[in-house]
């Protein structure tokens, strides 16, 4: 049975926030933890990568949102009670074609496509369960093993500094994040690494989806990633 972030766990684990197609530093710190537990429990927070993602189109970075419905105190929302908002724009069509568009001369991208895309249109009703399937898509294609779980409370960082063995826990929440410096990258020791892109060159634009770095290296990405 996965062990819960609870105020009795003794851990040695990753706990950071989920996100909407997450950024390869994401993924970075996933491969470094065999156990992670990823925050359920925080508020919405707009603008964040919980939903909302960065590809890269004919070399220039874009982000794709996900709209949620909009209650009467969304901010104060937790997370895995945000609603996806299915109706109001066509934003899936829209994430199917600008994805389509930017990867489909990427080597693997017509390997990996109609599984992911089948994974949005089976429309899971919160902003949560759709994060968790992207999330667990790119681990078993990429080839991580990590265990990845929800957080069953909230613990603010100096709640969590208080919590008995929490030098176990690595707290990477808010450090991830589209207005904010990333030093994932440099903190693990993989900063200056590069990997193939669509046009034949070798590059790397922090910030970029997981996606970008799996359909131009498929199998591969692993070792980028380690």
């Amino acid at each position: 049975m996965p062990t819960i972030l609870t105020r009795r766990a003794s851990l040695n684990k990753l706990l950071a926030d989920i996100a909407f197609f997450p950024p390869v530093e994401f993924f970075a710190l996933l491969a470094r933890y065999p156990s992670v537990h990823l925050e359920a429990w925080s508020h919405y927070e707009k603008q964040s990568w919980r939903n909302r993602c960065r590809i890269l189109c004919a070399g220039v970075p874009e982000d794709l949102t996900v709209p949620v419905i909009h209650g009467d105190d969304l901010f104060h929302t937790p997370v895995c009670r945000v609603k996806v908002d299915y109706d109001s724009t066509p934003w899936m069509h829209k994430t199917f074609k600008t994805i389509s568009t930017a990867y489909d001369s990427s080597p693997f991208f017509i390997y990996y496509k109609d599984e992911l895309f089948s994974l949005l249109e089976s429309r899971p009703e919160t902003l949560w369960e759709l994060d968790m399937e992207i999330i667990r898509f790119f681990c078993r294609k990429v080839g991580l093993l990590a265990d990845v779980q929800p957080t069953v409370e909230f613990f603010t960082p100096q709640q969590l500094a208080s919590l008995p063995d929490s030098g176990g826990v690595d707290d990477y929440r808010g450090r991830l994040h589209p207005k904010r410096p990333c030093t994932v990258l440099a903190d693990l020791g993989l900063e200056g690494r590069k990997y193939w892109q669509g046009d034949g060159t070798q590059a790397f634009v922090g910030g970029l989806s997981i996606m970008d770095l799996l359909f131009n290296e498929g199998p591969e990405s692993i070792c980028f990633l380690k």
